[in-house]
């Protein structure tokens, strides 16, 4: 089992940032990847950015440039900077964890809201 708590979001004016942490704890693997999805109103979840314990990364078109994603294997942490933030960025923001080693199993965190709005 492992436990995904989810920190940072809130409201944001256009062009702004946001910085999202998500920590897990529980059964952890050394061999994982971490990431965030979202959601918006009337839309399927879809991936945001994830990155492995190895260090590599992964991107959804609509944010390379502008958001970044960071991991520390040893407090076993993932950040998101989001910058230059849009409208169109506005959703639930959900932390995610699975591991090649644990084929099926996928935790999430409980969500956290993302708003941007002048």
């Amino acid at each position: 089992q492992v436990q995904l708590v989810e920190s940072g979001g809130g409201l944001v004016q256009p062009g702004g940032s946001l910085r999202l942490s998500c920590a897990a704890s529980g059964s952890i693997l050394t061999i994982y990847t971490m990431g965030w999805f979202r959601q918006a109103p009337g839309k399927q979840r879809e991936l945001v950015a994830e990155i492995t314990s190895s260090g590599s990364t992964k991107f959804a078109d609509s944010v390379k440039g502008r958001f970044t994603i960071s991991g520390d294997n040893a407090k076993r942490t993932v950040h998101l900077q989001m910058n230059s933030l849009k409208s169109e960025d506005t959703a639930v923001y959900y932390c995610h964890w699975y591991s090649v080693l644990w084929p099926g199993r996928e935790y999430w965190g409980q969500g956290t809201q993302v708003t941007v709005s002048s």
